[in-house]
């Protein structure tokens, strides 16, 4: 175990870095570096093999446990309980923290299941989708500009850990999914079958819409399949991070067919 290095000041570097990070939308593209906060955070990351450049613990959590992380850093900071609070975004700070390099290597897979996020902006439905993509075998995520960004705190404590067994692309324009070789899969209330009664190819592309919107012209310009969800309550419609789990989930028993246990 290599010796941490113990900050006690607020103006350090590193934590004026992580407080912009950890406290604000898309400062992480800048920092090229994300914050990822808790303890269910950081195992997730460890599971996935992500080897975090730093762990920062409070002072309290590192004298508790210091042993169950420290092993996986790159680097261990430890700093008093009072500047962790003041570098965390939650209302109860959770004490440890990997400061995690964003991934250089990500190429754009033409032929895997993708999900495509056309402009949905809320941060929870946007790390829901990525549990359901994550959930139904759906390893690639490409969001188009408009998107909430991907690797933002909030996106990433509502993806619980999702995000480290995805490809996630963000800046994507319309025209460039014309490099997919998955047929695009659009859900639209006006046309298309139900999607119980759809033969959904494997591998395909969800595509999923802003909230209010839908999905933009230019992606119903080029989908290949629209799906309808039947709604027999007479709601008008579902939450893009529900509709999405639906989807994503047809898409899924036909490419994993649940095999019934014996009695």
């Amino acid at each position: 175990m290599t010796a941490p290095t113990w900050v006690t000041s607020r103006d350090n570097p590193l934590l004026k870095e992580m407080r912009k990070v950890a406290q604000g939308n898309t400062e992480y593209r800048k920092a090229g570096r994300f914050w990822v906060e808790g303890d269910h955070l950081c195992s997730a990351a460890l599971r996935r093999g992500v080897t975090p450049a730093v762990a920062i613990y409070s002072e309290s959590f590192w004298h508790l446990d210091r042993a169950q992380y420290a092993q996986s850093a790159i680097k261990s900071v430890v700093i008093p309980d009072l500047l962790f609070a003041e570098l965390s975004a939650l209302e109860s700070p959770a004490r440890v923290g990997f400061v995690v390099d964003l991934p250089t290597d990500v190429v754009f897979q033409p032929s895997a299941a993708t999900v495509v996020l056309d402009r949905v902006q809320d941060a929870g439905n946007v790390g829901s989708i990525l549990r359901s993509a994550g959930a139904f075998g759906f390893g690639q995520v490409l969001a188009l500009k408009g998107t909430a960004a991907l690797w933002s705190p909030k996106v990433l404590r509502a993806g619980m850990g999702a995000h480290f067994g995805l490809t996630l692309i963000e800046g994507i324009a319309p025209a460039e999914l014309d490099a997919l070789k998955a047929p695009l899969v659009v859900t639209s209330s006006h046309q298309g079958a139900l999607i119980q009664n759809l033969q959904i190819p494997w591998p395909c592309a969800w595509a999923f819409g802003h909230e209010g919107q839908g999905v933009c012209a230019e992606l119903m310009e080029r989908a290949g399949h629209f799906a309808r969800i039947g709604q027999p309550g007479g709601e008008e419609s579902l939450n893009v991070a529900a509709a999405a789990a639906i989807c994503l989930h047809a898409s899924s028993v036909n490419q994993y067919p649940i095999t019934p246990r014996p009695l």
